[in-house]
């Protein structure tokens, strides 16, 4: 059924006069719509712009303006927020909301996907232009990063098979939203590379929300961050114990998880808590705990098919226990910013991307 309506989206979008390389920002909750979209725009060509749910007006009007997005699909319940940014934009021909009504200039999801034919996918290389994911980064505009198309098979031959050992009879659950490179993965590419299933929740991942999910779905791999991590395990301890549940695996990435959070909630709910370093810009996690092999506190070593190492202010090799900027290369790294030339030689230097995190090996690796 989902490849049914993938093939129908990028059908309602050559109807609609959208082409192959524009871009279509997407405004969307965690919706069954967004894979929808999401594929069903790359399968057409057209490049998805996954835009974070939790920003300003004026965030989403530099964003539209920067990405020059030629349509805006948008959830009923962020409209308001994005209204004032789509009036003046120069570029958008088309805003379609999902969910609820569409007001004046606007198409609703349904008439936009009501009688489209069904295309199949495109011949693609894997070095073309998929799509963009917009990161905050720590300061500043948000910049594009963009991505091609061989990037999300690259993740899930990597972190998805080799780390998480993911299969068919797994149920997959991501407190991490799907606009996130880390809940893009988690929830829609990695269940979908070994025909899994996955859970997906449109609401605000409160422990309460997320601790019904785990009980009431029985996902069997759960991904959270830090902090969700810590306010659960202090619930859970309030409670007494955990809840009846199917976990096998859970995942950590955002921040590093402090060893203790580790510990008390493997002890708790007895699902080891895989913690990793990932970016925007390498798509998922390349530095990672895996099953079997967990040192609370640290960020385990690289993901097989990626390489990392640590360097000084001079690009030098750093000896062992001292810090030094962590370099990564491998298969899913971005092409570079969309826009920010001098951005992007100075991030992506050859095979090796730079994250601006620090670090230390230790003598175990």
């Amino acid at each position: 059924a989902l490849a049914q309506r993938t093939n129908q989206v990028a059908g309602a979008f050559a109807r609609a006069g959208i082409g192959r390389e524009e871009r279509v920002a997407c405004l969307i909750l965690d919706q069954i719509e967004y894979p929808e979209i999401f594929l069903g725009a790359m399968k057409g060509g057209i490049i998805p712009v996954a835009l974070n749910t939790l920003l300003s007006t004026s965030v989403y009007d530099a964003i539209l303006r920067d990405s020059r997005a030629a349509c805006l699909m948008v959830s009923a319940e962020l409209l308001e927020v994005v209204k004032p940014a789509i009036s003046g934009n120069p570029w958008l021909r088309q805003v379609i909301v999902i969910g609820g009504d569409a007001p004046e200039d606007t198409l609703s999801y349904d008439t936009f996907m009501e009688g489209a034919p069904e295309l199949g996918a495109i011949d693609v290389s894997a070095d073309e232009g998929a799509f963009w994911l917009y990161s905050s980064g720590s300061t500043g505009t948000p910049k594009g990063v963009r991505h091609v198309h061989g990037s999300l098979q690259a993740t899930a031959d990597t972190f998805g098979r080799d780390v998480l050992g993911i299969r068919e009879d797994d149920t997959v659950f991501s407190a991490a939203k799907m606009f996130f490179a880390y809940g893009l993965g988690n929830a829609m590419s990695f269940p979908m590379s070994v025909g899994a299933t996955t859970v997906i929740f449109a609401g605000r991942p409160t422990p309460d929300g997320v601790q019904d999910v785990l009980t009431n779905h029985k996902p069997t791999i759960f991904c959270g961050v830090p902090t969700l991590f810590a306010a659960m395990v202090a619930a859970t301890e309030a409670k007494g114990s955990a809840p009846d549940h199917a976990l096998r695996l859970c995942t950590s990435a955002g921040e590093a998880l402090p060893r203790e959070i580790g510990e008390r909630w493997e002890w708790h709910w007895t699902a080891p808590i895989v913690d990793g370093v990932g970016s925007t810009e390498m798509l998922h996690i390349f530095l990672s705990n895996r099953p079997g092999d967990i040192v609370y506190g640290t960020s385990g070593t690289a993901v097989p098919g990626y390489e990392v190492k640590l360097v000084d202010e001079h690009d030098e090799d750093v000896p062992e226990g001292e810090v030094g900027e962590l370099l990564v290369r491998g298969p899913s790294s971005a092409e570079g910013y969309w826009n920010r030339r001098h951005k992007s030689q100075s991030t992506f230097q050859g095979h090796w991307t730079r994250t601006g995190d620090k670090y230390e090996r230790t003598p175990e690796g």
